[in-house]
């Protein structure tokens, strides 16, 4: 709350006028979610939500995000064809996380081979998210 709101001019003290009288101003930020999505022209996969305050390591974004979400919803997706997965910069994602990525047989885009910022190459950043924010 804005506690600059929280001021009474009169002649009674704040203590004495009704809190229900009292101007209230909404919380001016919202409250973070982290979510994962994967989009390619095979269709989209679930909206993988983050445990709230959950550190997204190597292995929490391998285990739970890809192996728990993503992954089974891709191979779903795409049945037969292949495909390359490609992930942003994020800490997590550019980890030495490619022994998992052999593991479980899914071949990765390296960041070096990453297509330039273009909202046709990268649907999340540009069409996806604002979308979504839009919506929320």
């Amino acid at each position: 709350m804005n506690s600059q709101n929280d001021l009474v001019y009169g002649v009674t003290r704040k203590a004495d006028v009704a809190t229900a009288r009292l101007i209230r101003e909404r919380e001016h930020f919202s409250h973070n979610v982290m979510v994962s999505v994967g989009v390619s022209r095979m269709g989209k996969t679930g909206v993988i939500f983050i445990e709230l305050r959950a550190k997204v390591s190597s292995s929490y974004y391998c285990e739970r995000v890809l192996g728990e979400g993503l992954l089974p919803d891709i191979r779903a997706k795409c049945r037969q064809y292949r495909w390359p997965l490609q992930q942003d910069g994020a800490p997590s994602h550019t980890a030495k996380n490619t022994n998992y990525l052999k593991r479980v047989n899914v071949s990765l885009i390296e960041p070096q081979m990453w297509p330039p910022n273009h909202p046709d190459l990268n649907p999340i950043d540009y069409a996806v998210w604002g979308a979504l924010q839009q919506q929320v």
